[in-house]
């Protein structure tokens, strides 16, 4: 019997995950990964104990084995670290995605191997489908309104030989369904919003923890000074809001659409779609990653710009090993450095990369 172990985030998701493990005769335990520490402050809305409490009360609803990774120290490591880091670098890094690869299926399915488990399962809504040569790939969620296959982007295909994605050939509302016919006690509970291990915090108050304040000019695109800003790792390419400076009489906004870095200034126009530096046909993405095959000639694929956003058209050139050009079909807006390109071929996800 196959031996999996389910990553109970106390939420529903992966509660019914295990819970449909368990029907189809898997030997199945559950495992909250803790990865976050601080219980004072600012953090004290931090989310993690009530949901290793949601955890254990699913597991043991389930009479299901149950215990806490504790993987605060590499977490700390490789994940705050780097949303640190690419913040006072000036770019808008996207945790979720590195977590997906360095803890839940890399430290993580690593513990769970050692422990003689032949896979890790989550909550997350995608399909993997095994192919007749043995290898394996990934396809968007049944649910296309809850998939999340843009959050494994960075998955390489022997991380996806030992992942079981159960809730992803469902939908959320059979999912409810199911926590609440079985009696799960966080049938009811709330889906999750925001960064992974932040809960409710907000990300300029976790990061006044970590950066101190750096004031400069805001200037509008004929480079007059218009306001003052605190820093400018406060701020993402396309923000409008909390800028501080009016806009004009004529209904348009102000956003951001740039930083210069070198003298601490925050760029800012308003939002028109000619707007070179806000709507772009054309970028360079940068630490390619592959499920498959890596793409090594011009193709015509789909691509998702950020999480939620829907698949474009794109024509993908690759520059070399870890470097490709996108064309989009149309021009896209804000697109930030950091964050995360998902390429798909249909519902296929063939791997992802890093904004310039």
């Amino acid at each position: 019997m196959k031996r999996i172990l389910m990553a109970l985030s106390g939420g529903v998701d992966s509660a019914v995950g295990a819970l449909l493990l368990k029907e189809q005769g898997y030997g199945v335990s559950g495992a909250y990964m803790r990865t976050w520490s601080h219980e004072t402050d600012v953090f004290s809305d931090c989310p993690w104990r009530r949901d290793r409490d949601d955890a254990e009360a699913a597991a043991q609803h389930l009479g299901i084995d149950f215990e806490v990774v504790n993987l605060v120290d590499v977490y700390r490591e490789r994940i705050v670290s780097y949303l640190v880091d690419g913040y006072a670098n000036g770019s808008t890094p996207n945790p979720d995605v590195l977590c997906n690869r360095e803890i839940k299926f890399g430290v993580f399915l690593d513990y769970a191997l050692t422990q003689g488990f032949d896979a890790v399962a989550t909550g997350h809504y995608c399909r993997r489908e095994v192919r007749p040569d043995g290898s394996c790939r990934l396809k968007e969620g049944l649910d296309t309104n809850k998939d999340q296959s843009y959050f494994l982007a960075f998955l390489s295909q022997e991380q996806l030989r030992h992942a079981v994605f159960p809730v992803g050939g469902v939908i959320k509302s059979q999912v409810r369904a199911l926590a609440a016919q079985y009696g799960l006690p966080n049938a009811t509970r709330k889906d999750s919003q925001g960064i992974c291990f932040l809960g409710s915090i907000k990300i300029n108050d976790f990061l006044e923890q970590y950066l101190p304040e750096s004031p400069g000019d805001i200037v509008n695109a004929e480079g007059q000074v218009v306001g003052r800003h605190r820093g400018l790792h406060r701020y993402t390419l396309g923000q409008r809001r909390g800028l501080g400076v009016p806009s004009n009489m004529d209904n348009e906004h102000y956003v951001v659409v740039g930083k210069d870095i070198e003298r601490n200034r925050l760029r800012i126009a308003f939002d028109h779609h000619e707007n070179d530096d806000l709507y772009t046909s054309e970028v360079v993405v940068y630490g390619l990653s592959f499920i498959g095959c890596p793409l090594e000639r011009r193709v015509s694929l789909l691509a998702r710009t950020r999480y939620r956003d829907p698949a474009v058209a794109i024509i993908f050139e690759p520059l070399d090993g870890l470097s490709a050009k996108i064309s989009f079909k149309e021009p896209q807006r804000a697109l930030a450095s950091g964050q995360v390109l998902a390429l798909y071929d249909g519902d296929v996800l063939l791997g992802g990369g890093f904004y310039v």
